[in-house]
């Protein structure tokens, strides 16, 4: 009976998508917003506002509202002149006509010459170009779609777009239609107006001549709109945007990852397991006869916890990279589950900074509870470095960056308003949780040592160059970097060419791989510089 119910319950439970975002749904003939968003160019990096080049302009242009993240991003959202209408096809519509100067061309030029794509928004899904890799056969899609091309020396301006929109009907589950897809497919041409007031897009039978910016001192702007049933249902119509191709390359990362983490696991047992063990024994019986002298690690244990020389710096690199830690970890969490997507732009940076935010009180009890147990008094200026040197540090770098993107009236460039809030959530909320978070730190007991330390500090021999600060820098990072190279790479190609990351399942386990490998590697070196009597 049980198993029965069981059945039942599971034939009638239904999926949801976390965030919750409710599907908006159109009746026939209702009006579709088509929104512009920002210009973007994987050659430059600068975003700018879709209406610096001479588009079809509405009379009052409202911009949405946007969040953290989309503001830092960029982002532009506003509204446009493009006439859509549920299930309404359009053919060679004219949206306006546009006188073109020299300036006008000038921009054009430019923006060509970047690669600049137009990126359109209806119903919050992107306006993509569909393309079809000629070796695997497989359908792909890019964000957006190019301002125009240059062949031969001469730009051509896409003037004119087939704008595919597909949508999903099921009269027992709800009323109207749901916007499932978005592709557009822009054209250049060269139009005219007939008599009938129709233009020339519309002569199948007498194909157009492209649309030529340097011999033209005007252009009509056109569009045609075609509405295509689908059986995609609306929580499923992300799926395309998110498509992963490369999976077999992602599975090879985390196979050379798995490869470094089995080599310094061995390095690792061998150190517990055999070399440990025989000098343990080896002390041991030294104990025992009372003859020999110490040697290796045991020589140095009175040693390795005195404060060292810049115990100030080390408890506050200790606080920041826990704050890091926590805020990766959280943020990684959160996407794979769906809280933070590239389905609500933005959501993912506001997402971390906000988490950095209020990890703050864990950097500073971290580093409050290290520094009290080196004994340090300078508990105030630890505290205050906790709070404002790594932040400091990368927030004077996107200052520095933000004024050379103001220089270009980039969209990019980060407003006063936005500025002021990120200042506001520095000093408002992370750094008094700082000095929260030390304030619980420093009354906690101090952190117990195992062994007690030595008055006199020893002399410290020779070292061999394999145990050099700037090698084991070295060897510290190269192994961990060399565990998440490959899906580094996988992110940094998806920001800069602005198209969608959402492999979080394979990015959570790469931070385990890296969290792994970095505490191995650290007990490898530590334990070859307490047997060489380096502190």
């Amino acid at each position: 009976m049980a198993r029965w119910l069981l059945l039942s319950v599971a034939l009638q439970a239904q999926g949801f998508y976390l965030p919750g975002v409710a599907p908006t749904e159109y009746l026939d003939g209702d009006r579709v917003d088509l929104k512009v968003n920002k210009l973007t160019s994987v050659k430059t990096q600068l975003p700018y506002r879709y209406y610096v080049l001479p588009y079809c302009i509405p009379k009052e242009i409202h911009v949405a509202a946007e969040n953290l993240g989309e503001i830092l991003l960029g982002d532009s959202i506003e509204n446009s002149l493009y006439d859509v209408r549920m299930k309404v096809n359009v053919s060679c519509a004219m949206l306006c006509e546009k006188m073109l100067g020299e300036e006008e061309k000038g921009a054009f030029k430019r923006m060509i010459d970047h690669e600049y794509q137009v990126n359109w928004l209806v119903d919050n899904l992107p306006g993509t170009m569909k393309y079809q890799k000629t070796s695997t056969g497989a359908t792909s899609y890019t964000n957006g779609f190019p301002v125009g091309l240059k062949v031969d020396g001469s730009y051509f301006v896409h003037n004119h777009v087939q704008i595919g929109l597909y949508y999903h009907s099921n009269s027992e589950e709800f009323e109207g239609s749901r916007v499932v897809g978005f592709e557009v497919f822009p054209l250049s041409l060269q139009q005219e107006k007939r008599g009938d007031g129709k233009l020339t897009c519309g002569d199948l039978d007498d194909p157009v001549p492209r649309f030529d910016l340097t011999k033209e001192v005007s252009v009509i702007y056109s569009y045609d709109v075609v509405w295509i049933p689908s059986p995609i249902r609306w929580a499923s119509r992300w799926d395309s945007y998110l498509k992963m191709h490369e999976g077999q390359i992602h599975w090879f990362s985390i196979i050379n990852s798995l490869m470094i983490v089995l080599f310094l696991s061995g390095m690792v047992a061998m150190i517990l397991l055999r070399t440990l063990h025989r000098d343990i024994a080896k002390y041991n019986d030294m104990e025992a006869d009372d003859q020999g002298e110490e040697t290796g690690w045991k020589l140095v244990h009175g040693d390795v916890f005195r404060k060292p020389p810049h115990s100030k710096a080390l408890a506050v690199s200790v606080g920041s990279g826990v704050q890091l830690l926590v805020c990766s970890c959280v943020t990684l969490v959160f996407s794979a589950v769906g809280f933070l997507s590239p389905v609500h732009r933005g959501s993912i940076l506001q997402g971390m900074l906000l988490l950095f935010t209020f990890a703050g009180i864990l950097a500073g009890y971290t580093s409050a509870r290290f520094y009290k147990m080196w004994k340090g008094e300078d508990w105030k200026k630890t505290t205050l470095l906790t709070a404002l040197l790594y932040p400091g540090t990368v927030f004077s770098i996107f200052f520095v960056l933000d004024l050379f993107i103001w220089g270009t009236r980039s969209s990019g460039a980060v407003p006063f308003t936005t500025m002021f809030a990120l200042l506001v959530l520095w000093f408002g909320i992370s750094v008094p949780l700082v000095f929260l978070g030390a304030f619980f730190g420093y009354k906690k007991a101090p952190i117990s040592l195992p062994v007690r330390t030595n008055q006199i500090p020893r002399q410290i021999p020779v070292q061999p160059w394999y145990i050099t600060g700037v090698f084991s820098c070295l060897i510290g990072g190269v192994l961990p970097f060399a565990g998440v190279f490959t899906e580094l790479f996988f992110i940094m190609s998806s920001i800069w060419q602005h198209q969608f990351y959402y492999l979080f399942g394979f990015l959570m386990l790469v931070l385990v791989i890296l969290i792994v490998t970095c505490a191995e590697i650290s007990i490898t070196l530590v334990y070859f510089q307490l047997t060489n009597e380096a502190l």
